[in-house]
């Protein structure tokens, strides 16, 4: 602590990663990284953009990569917004839509841990609305009646860490008896198995739906992001942006990007396999004792029914596998696995029988 700090600095508590380290043959199931790389086709245009035009400025409408996002969901591009990873989006979402005095925002109270993070940072009180106990999302918490109408309401779809996804019907009762809020949907795994509420922006001019090229494209390392809204929504924060960072993506990830959302075979592809080989990991963890949540992700929420979650982690480590463990109530016995290609997945499991014989 410096006494050099701003006063709000001493009592932020930052979002903590999941562990990047450095062992001999590594296996990295802990961050849920695509096991497949980029498509071949946003690697070439990466290798194009490195040339003497890096000198200038990028196009600060990214205009190429907004009517790439825009196509592919039959929106404008003036409904599309754009930022550093999905983190960079959400940190503006909650400046421009959460800061609504005493208002509090609505949220799971198992889901990404970022979003409190951003509620510490940005003075958001915030409500934590328990999910059911198969971790499911409970719409008439988020549909009934209430002394105050929230300051806004996100939540993960499908969820994070649990894996679990809401249909469309349920999103849309919740924008519909919250016209007077911002709805935020968080889509970073949608494209793993459940339905983007991106077709429901034209009924609900209150709904977000955010999404990131970390996961189903494969650019964890580029950092893009984007917003998918009604123009008045995206104008704010776009007033936000142009009030802290007015060209968030530079022309490398630019066209990269473009070139990544354009390649839609190589998208099809990927994911394909992901979910093929997480439904035999979830087998296959069951055979093993495990107890697995369904997923719509690239990822497993698992529980052994004897053997603690801790122990099982940190034994894996020792054979060079990181899996991702939360210490945090009502899922502190439970293990989040990133879904590997499927030799990945049999390295994984064959250690993990020696470590659940030991």
């Amino acid at each position: 602590m410096s006494a050099l700090w701003s006063d709000h600095v001493a009592g932020l508590v930052p979002y903590v990663p999941g562990e990047q380290a450095r062992i001999p043959n590594l296996l990295k199931l802990n961050t849920n990284e695509n096991p497949y790389g980029p498509s071949p086709k946003a690697l070439a245009a990466m290798q194009a953009a490195i040339s003497d035009d890096l000198r200038l400025y990028p196009d600060y409408q990214a205009l190429g990569l907004r009517r790439a996002v825009a196509r592919r969901f039959r929106l404008e591009p003036d409904q599309v917004f754009l930022g550093n990873g999905s983190d960079e989006i959400l940190a503006h979402v909650f400046n421009a839509f959460f800061r609504r005095g005493e208002r509090a925002l609505w949220l799971p109270d198992v889901t990404y841990s970022f979003y409190r993070t951003y509620c510490r940072f940005y003075n958001v009180p915030h409500r934590l609305i328990p999910l059911a106990d198969d971790f499911t999302l409970r719409i008439g918490d988020y549909t009934g009646d209430t002394d105050q109408e929230p300051a806004g309401i996100i939540f993960a779809n499908p969820n994070a860490p649990t894996g679990c996804a809401l249909d469309l019907g349920s999103i849309a009762a919740i924008a519909q008896t919250r016209p007077d809020c911002v709805v935020v949907i968080d889509e970073a795994y949608v494209d793993f198995g459940a339905e983007s509420a991106a077709s429901l922006l034209e009924r609900y001019p209150n709904l977000v739906v955010v999404h990131t090229l970390s996961k189903s494209r494969s650019l964890a390392g580029l950092r893009v992001g984007y917003a998918l809204a009604s123009t008045e929504l995206i104008d704010g924060l776009l007033r936000v942006k142009d009030s802290f960072n007015s060209y968030p993506l530079d022309q490398v990830a630019l066209a990269g990007a473009q070139a990544a959302i354009e390649d839609e075979a190589w998208f099809e592809q990927t994911c394909q396999a992901v979910m093929q080989s997480r439904e035999k990991l979830s087998a296959d963890l069951q055979t093993l004792g495990f107890s697995v949540l369904p997923s719509s992700t690239n990822f497993v929420f698992a529980r052994h029914r004897s053997q603690d979650a801790v122990v099982i982690a940190r034994r894996l480590r020792d054979h060079g596998i990181l899996v991702r463990h939360f210490q945090a109530p009502r899922i502190d016995d439970y293990l989040r696995i990133t879904v590997g290609t499927p030799e990945q997945c049999q390295r994984l499991c064959d250690t993990l029988k020696s470590v659940l014989a030991d």
